[in-house]
């Protein structure tokens, strides 16, 4: 095309309102230049103190690695119901954090045919069914260890000396409440305790967990310790711990997964597991880039293991 039709064509495409389609030209030159990183949890247990808490954490470590191979990451953030306007998004691949089972965001991007990859293992049938059956295939995904770190935080608190140990996981069909309770049940059977466990709406958020943790109490007032992998969760037990008039660690201990600010300025400061997120968020960058490049061979790839961060709130005295 010379100078003057391109001329022309431009000006005509202005007064149109015409915008190009950067998916066509990505066709066009084979070329990926934007990608994006989600999670599906809503505001109330992905944000508070710790605002995007988890999800920035990831975001940091992920958008460096991503602009070391020439992509540009968007961060969506949590929004109230958990899902995100993807059709406002012109991406060319994802990373999404710990994917419930019929994820809407993750169904959304597979039906696009874009490259995802979970951090989390999906949960089971997450992908939709767009009819072919290799849609149904699990995306994917960068193993946290969901279970092992679930087992990491209860042995450390029957350590502690706790032997009335209760948990509270998330009502939604995500992965990690998946290994979670697993674990939980395999090591309260092994122990011949009887199992103590709520589920509650992750909308809920502190409320939730404050209300969990307040049922159960009522029922078993025995309860020495509380394993709540969720950190919203976790401080909404420590208020209703605090609240029935019991002191933490001496009468009541609680542990709970994500090391973040939330563990850290809680009053008694939680212990918590430190997920290397730095680590993993480099790994997914790195799976979602050979995904990209059409090197679909690397399905899953390990994490690494969780280490344990040991705070005021499991320290028993003797």
């Amino acid at each position: 095309m010379d100078a003057e039709t391109r001329a022309r064509v431009e000006k005509a495409a202005l007064k149109l309102g015409y915008r190009p389609n950067r998916n066509a030209q990505r066709l066009r030159t084979g070329e990926a230049h934007m990608i994006v990183l989600l999670s599906s949890m809503p505001f109330a247990v992905a944000g508070g103190p710790s605002r995007l808490g988890f999800l920035m954490e990831v975001a940091a470590v992920a958008a460096a690695a991503a602009l070391d191979r020439s992509l540009a990451l968007v961060l969506a953030p949590p929004m109230e119901t958990g899902r995100v306007p993807m059709e406002l998004l012109d991406v060319d691949g994802a990373l999404v954090i710990e994917p419930s089972a019929n994820d809407p965001n993750m169904d959304y991007l597979l039906r696009r045919g874009l490259p995802v990859v979970a951090i989390g293992k999906p949960a089971e049938g997450d992908p939709g069914d767009a009819g072919d059956p290799g849609d149904a295939a699990m995306p994917p995904y960068v193993d946290i260890h969901s279970g092992h770190t679930t087992h990491l935080l209860l042995e450390h608190l029957h350590a502690q000396g706790a032997r009335r140990i209760a948990t509270i996981l998330g009502a939604a069909q995500r992965n990690s409440y998946v290994e979670g309770q697993a674990a939980y049940l395999a090591f309260a059977a092994a122990r011949g305790q009887a199992p103590l466990l709520s589920r509650v709406d992750e909308v809920k958020g502190e409320n939730g967990g404050r209300d969990a943790a307040r049922a159960l109490l009522a029922a078993h007032p025995d309860i020495d310790a509380f394993c709540v992998p969720v950190d919203a969760f976790a401080t909404g037990a420590v208020a209703a711990i605090l609240e029935s008039g019991r002191r933490i660690p001496e009468d009541v201990m609680v542990a709970t997964r994500y090391d973040g600010l939330r563990a850290r300025t809680c009053v008694p400061p939680l212990t918590a597991v430190d997920l290397h997120l730095d680590e993993v968020a480099q790994q997914a960058i790195a799976l979602l880039f050979d995904h990209l490049r059409g090197d679909t061979g690397r399905r899953r790839v390990d994490g690494p293991m969780a280490q344990l961060v040991p705070r005021l709130s499991t320290a028993r005295r003797p």
